[in-house]
């Protein structure tokens, strides 16, 4: 089944003991930016928690004392600082991409959300095409704020709708009213954002195939010009897998998470968009989310903010979780740096091939091993892979296969 690319998951991986100073290797040094350069900013505040949500977030009453929103931006700047410090003299050419996530971004003031960016481009300049984005909450944004942002150079948002059914709303524990996703589209165009995106959460208990459709009504008539839709995945922890446990909600259903897909790329397809992830939708090559691409691809990014991930020249690592520790290592002059690890040859391909094969314009067969070569074979003759594009050198999933793409991914790795 197509799944959710977690940027932000609850649960930390273990890994190798990042300097005090945030030191990288000389060779992840040496060709920094060289497939392209973001940069990821994650805000943890919320307003209230969502049921199903496992990232590194935080309300006011999680919080309590322990962490001030006010003075968030000034923390973030410091790492900021710390970052160039670690880059010296090799600094990225520019940087191509900013993605602000979270959380709810947009819970911080749209003063500091420009400030935070002009802080990105004085560190490192913006590339005079960035793509800059921010995520947001329907009910965390006015018309005054929207223009905010659009005059600091914020290019792109991307606002969690998830339904347009009051009762899937409730579930998932989503607080704005339905409409309201819609409404925030057409504010943020007004306000003059280049690309506005709405996500989806289909397979929700209790979603009829009529609320899904409503929903897809929805976020076409908003005049959008990209969709993310993605399974419901319930992670241990929430207040949704908890309420399963008890019985009180059925489990999602893969066959109805199989259905629900089917339904968003043919509403899509209709309407002008085009798959060119298998969980995102564009209605032109324009449109399609940078950032993420950069992702998929391979490149570097910096992550600043508390749990937020990095990548720089083969070495990943991540910071610590909580803001209050975050916050207390950078005003001691440290790195928030929690671990990080060094990608293996074999690691890197594995993941290149994992990502890569999610993306419309596959994976080049020159990519595979004999064996993985001897897999796509078999994708192919399954009806998995594209037979106009085989010949051609590349495995490029059809829509069977991105409803089995974990599989087959599978068959192309060692």
């Amino acid at each position: 089944m197509p799944g959710t690319l977690v940027a932000m998951p609850g649960v930390l991986p273990d890994g190798e003991t990042v300097p005090v100073d945030g030191a990288l290797p000389t060779t992840a040094l040496r060709e920094v930016g060289a497939r392209g350069f973001g940069v990821y900013l994650h805000v943890p505040f919320c307003a209230s928690r969502c049921g199903y949500c496992d990232f590194n977030t935080y309300t006011a009453a999680e919080l309590g004392g322990g962490a001030d929103r006010g003075s968030y931006a000034d923390t973030v700047l410091a790492e900021l600082a710390l970052a160039a410090r670690v880059l010296g003299d090799t600094p990225p050419p520019r940087v191509d991409t900013v993605f602000v996530g979270g959380g709810t971004p947009t819970l911080l003031p749209a003063d500091d959300l420009a400030r935070l960016l002009d802080g990105i481009d004085r560190t490192w300049g913006l590339a005079a095409d960035a793509e800059v984005t921010t995520e947001a909450n329907p009910e965390s944004v006015t018309p005054e704020s929207l223009k905010t942002l659009r005059a600091a150079g914020y290019t792109r948002i991307s606002l969690g709708m998830q339904s347009a059914a009051p009762g899937v709303l409730a579930i998932l524990d989503r607080t704005h009213r339905p409409g309201r996703a819609a409404e925030a589209a057409r504010e943020a165009r007004d306000a003059g954002f280049d690309h506005v995106n709405l996500d989806l959460i289909y397979g929700t208990p209790g979603e009829r195939p009529e609320d899904f459709a409503a929903s897809l009504d929805q976020v076409v008539a908003a005049g959008v010009d990209h969709v993310s839709a993605y399974a419901l995945i319930v992670e241990d922890g929430t207040r949704l897998a908890a309420r399963m446990r008890r019985g009180e909600l059925p489990y999602p259903s893969d066959d109805v998470a199989a259905d629900r897909y089917l339904a968003a790329e043919a509403a899509l397809d209709a309407a002008g968009f085009s798959w060119y992830e298998v969980s995102n939708w564009a209605r032109s090559e324009a449109a399609r989310c940078r950032h993420n691409l950069l992702y998929w691809t391979g490149a570097d990014w910096w992550g600043l903010g508390p749990g937020a991930h990095s990548h720089v020249g083969g070495v990943r690592w991540w910071n610590v979780k909580h803001p209050t520790t975050y916050a207390q290592r950078l005003a001691a002059g440290c790195s928030p740096g929690l671990a990080r690890e060094v990608l293996t040859p074999a690691e890197a391909h594995m993941e290149d091939v994992m990502l890569r094969l999610r993306l419309a314009s596959g994976l080049p067969l020159t990519a595979l091993d004999d064996a993985g070569r001897a897999g796509a074979a078999r994708a192919l003759a399954d009806g998995l892979l594209d037979p106009v594009a085989y010949p051609q050198g590349r495995a490029v999933l059809t829509l069977r296969g991105r409803l089995l793409a974990d599989a087959v991914v599978r068959d192309l790795l060692p």
